[in-house]
């Protein structure tokens, strides 16, 4: 059987080339996809100032709802600073350290913050800490009393040397530099005495702050070959704690709380890519498939004559398939290894991953991929010869060279509810106006696609006949024979008109939802901030003490608020059973009134104080969480909170879901400082020019526009991903439909040849198939925009207000563009080099 099928699969290369392509793009992408979600699951940062500890003990950052993957909290948790001393007394423990971080930052000589590898917000330490690094060369002694520090060699200071410093959020005081550190993980750090730094950071044990008493993590030393048995006894020593303890590779977690977020968003992009990269490729290879074994069905046919058995013809289009996939998998995997890496670049650069996380490279994903496009091909091959297969052998050679008269009617009513289907999924967006619900948009798009492939048959077929009985008698000779062919071959056309709509259909919902959805963001967020301009200190690692005060001094100033930014998880109940979402949440004040308008439409900001929230009216709706109500949150660090709604707005989509009080949220964010602080003026240049001199005149501090950047450059990053898979996406699609239309073409050259024999010029050949590509850019642009018609309608209704989507005027007509010249090609050129074969010729070996 397998010599047989490579016999067979030696006299279609050309159609099997489709096959490959299709294979090669669709392996890779699955591999891409899947070494993103090992990542996501596996990848961990290296140790860097935690190198020379051998056990670390800290909160554990990540929620764990019943029944699904874990939700990464990318706050500080803290651990006791009793329990240093508990796990300093265990058997082969020699060194315990209670490490903690604040926000801190040298001064240059002018006054400003000296930029810094490490993140400002926690770069302050006490000196013990310094015992963590792995390696380490210290040059000087150890800080003592209130005035001296240590500071990384890259700072080019000396031992001695005066420096100015800014630590969480007091004013710049002057230091003494008693120390050089030179260790992987130390670049930018600041360390001061133990005590100093408890003080600064507000950790010391009865401390006013509400981390009092309490360290980010603790760090042990262990004798030499003793690491595992002291890691056993510190696990028995916190176990109930909900601590956790990790060695090796692991302790690359407790640098950087934020890590797990950025895991858990390869896991949620590599989930939403997966679906439709399945999608795409079945759809892909299944089309491709369904060309090559169309274009054997005289061989097939054959083979039935002579006896051979319904299964042993579908055993041998799977063969044939089969091998031509194995030949095209290798390299699909290898280049899937390599797209994911740029992907993980793209990410990086776009600030969405930390740029120390290393993809998982593993064979996993490559055995995956092996077993799903494998599968794929086996089933596609063997549905596409199914029908080859049942028929009788006479009926079955007496077909091979036409097509069945009428299309399967279940075949098309099963099309037909599918593009029922899609356009009931489209009513979501009216329903949530939220980025789910607008997700729902692109799906449905797909499944129409689908199901118009599956429906294409007899839809062409109509088309085509209603088309020739209205042909008028004195019609040209091409455009009557390309008529003709659309309604014989209504099965052959439609393989190619359904990918090049999908293709039209992915474009316009997929790249259309984003700028929607970006759109209606920018609308809620640009409508609802009063403030004109925001103050920050990113190279302070929070806005400075006495900020705010100085601000509302500053002539003209109408008001000014202080805001932030955090992640809490919203548990509720739906249909009865519990579930949990992770959510972005402002942290604002009863004076952010003044600064920013969420468009309340019950309750008031003006009660946001102790344990309450603000929440949007979708979340209202959808969590039973109105006026008075009480809602289960888990804050960034995880703590728990029972907090009472006081205010709903409609500005969800722009603000978020959640607002909660700075009370609620005090002491349990990373630094406690504010991150932002929005300002309205009374509109004139003086009150802008006096903002900026108050800016100048301290350390760190900047102040921006709130309106938004015009050419889009503070869209999201997770907007140009998106857009970088659309891109990616496309390319396979375009790449895949024209080595489809390439192979459906070359296997006309016997049709070619008889219309020459009886007379047909060349030229008259080449203007009735560009005629055919004419009807094929026509019907998929028509088909695929009317597919994408209601979802974008939906779509721009629910969240825009109007039944159009907003998105960039030259996307249709280059959408038009493409579909037109994949068509012209990919059917002119193989035309061109059929005409150059004799007929005769052609007849032999067609």
């Amino acid at each position: 059987m397998l010599h047989l099928a490579l016999r067979m699969a030696a006299h279609r290369i050309t159609a099997l080339l489709a096959v490959a392509c299709a294979v090669l793009g669709g392996a890779a992408l699955t591999t891409s996809t899947g070494v993103l979600a090992e990542s996501g699951l596996r990848s961990q940062l290296p140790p860097g100032r935690l190198g020379g500890a051998d056990v670390v003990v800290a909160a554990d950052q990540e929620f764990h709802p019943s029944g699904d993957l874990p939700i990464a909290l990318p706050e500080r948790a803290t651990v006791p600073a009793r329990l240093v001393d508990r796990l300093a007394a265990l058997p082969g423990v020699t060194a315990a350290v209670g490490d903690i971080g604040f926000p801190a930052a040298l001064l240059d000589g002018r006054g400003r913050p000296v930029p810094v590898a490490q993140d400002p917000a926690t770069a302050g330490h006490g000196w013990s800490s310094t015992r963590l690094l792995a390696g380490a060369r210290v040059e000087g002694r150890a800080p003592s009393g209130a005035k001296t520090v240590a500071v990384d060699v890259a700072a080019g200071l000396a031992v001695g040397d005066r420096v100015r410093v800014v630590a969480n959020g007091r004013p710049a005081a002057a230091y003494r530099v008693s120390a050089l550190v030179d260790a992987p993980g130390a670049e930018g750090g600041v360390w001061f005495a133990d005590g100093t730094a408890a003080a600064l950071a507000r950790r010391d044990t009865g401390g006013e702050g509400p981390r009092g008493g309490t360290v980010d993590l603790v760090g042990l030393r262990a004798a030499d070959g003793a690491g595992e048995r002291v890691a056993d006894a510190v696990r028995e020593e916190v176990a109930g704690t909900g601590l956790r303890v990790t060695t090796g590779a692991d302790r690359g977690e407790a640098v950087a709380p934020g890590v797990g977020s950025a895991r858990s968003l390869l896991i949620l992009l590599a989930g939403s890519l997966g679906g439709i990269v399945l999608l795409i490729t079945g759809f892909v290879v299944a089309g491709a498939l369904g060309v090559t074994i169309a274009g054997q069905r005289r061989d097939l046919a054959l083979m039935r004559a002579v006896g051979a058995t319904p299964r042993q013809i579908r055993r041998l289009a799977a063969a044939q398939s089969t091998v031509v996939a194995a030949l095209a998998l290798v390299p699909g995997v290898a280049v899937g290894y390599l797209l994911a890496g740029r992907f993980r670049e793209l990410l990086a650069d776009r600030d969405v991953l930390p740029s120390e996380l290393p993809l998982t490279v593993s064979p996993l994903p490559a055995l995956a991929t092996l077993l799903l496009v494998a599968a794929a091909v086996q089933l596609s091959a063997r549905c596409a010869a199914w029908r080859t297969s049942r028929m009788p052998a006479t009926e079955a050679v007496a077909e091979s060279r036409s097509e069945p008269r009428t299309p399967s009617r279940a075949r098309t009513t099963a099309g037909l509810l599918l593009i029922l289907g899609a356009c009931a999924l489209s009513v979501v967006p009216l329903l949530s106006r939220t980025v789910l619900g607008a997700s729902v948009t692109s799906v449905a798009g797909i499944v129409a696609a689908i199901g118009l492939a599956m429906s294409g048959p007899a839809l062409v077929r109509s088309a085509g006949e209603a088309a020739v009985r209205r042909l008028r008698p004195g019609v040209a000779a091409p455009t009557w024979l390309a008529l003709s062919n659309v309604r014989a071959y209504a099965l052959r056309l439609s393989g190619v008109v359904s990918p090049l709509a999908m293709g039209v259909v992915f474009v316009l919902t997929y790249t259309l939802t984003q700028t929607t959805v970006l759109a209606a963001t920018s609308d809620d967020t640009r409508t609802g901030t009063l403030a004109q301009y925001e103050l920050t200190a990113p190279a302070l690692g929070g806005l400075p003490d006495g900020t705010l005060p100085a601000v509302r001094d500053v002539p003209g100033v109408r008001a000014a608020a202080p805001a932030g930014t955090t992640t809490v998880v919203w548990e509720y109940d739906e249909l009865g059973e519990p579930a949990a979402e992770s959510a972005s949440a402002m942290i604002l004040a009863p004076d952010a009134r003044g600064v920013v308008d969420l468009g309340v439409t019950d309750g008031g900001l003006d009660r946001l104080t102790g344990a309450t929230v603000a929440v949007s009216a979708e979340a209202a709706r959808t969590r039973d969480a109105g006026i008075g109500k009480r809602v289960r949150l888990v804050l960034g660090d995880g703590a728990r909170v029972d907090a009472r709604v006081v205010a709903v707005y409609d500005r969800g989509l722009g603000f978020g879901p959640v607002v909660l009080s700075r009370e609620l949220a005090a002491g349990h964010t990373t630094t406690g400082l504010g991150q932002r602080a929005l300002v309205r003026t009374d509109g004139t240049r003086a009150a802008g020019r006096a903002l900026a001199a108050l800016a100048a005149d301290r350390p760190g501090l900047a102040v921006a526009s709130t309106a938004p950047d015009a050419t889009g450059a503070d869209a999201p990053p997770e907007v140009w991903v998106n857009l970088a898979v659309v891109v990616v996406l496309l390319g396979y699609l375009l790449l895949s439909i024209a080595n489809k239309l390439v192979a459906a073409t070359a296997q006309r050259r016997a049709e070619i040849a008889a219309l020459r024999l009886v007379g047909t010029t060349p030229r008259q050949v080449r203007a009735m198939m560009r005629r055919e590509a004419a009807v094929i850019a026509a019907a998929a642009l028509v088909s695929g925009l009317l597919l994408s018609a209601v979802p974008l309608a939906l779509l721009g209704q629910g969240f825009l207000g109007h039944p159009w989507p907003a998105g960039p005027a030259w996307l249709l007509p280059a959408v038009a563009g493409a579909v037109a010249l994949t068509s012209y090609l990919t059917i002119e050129l193989p035309t061109r080099h059929a005409l150059r074969t004799p007929p005769a010729d052609a007849l032999r070996t067609g």
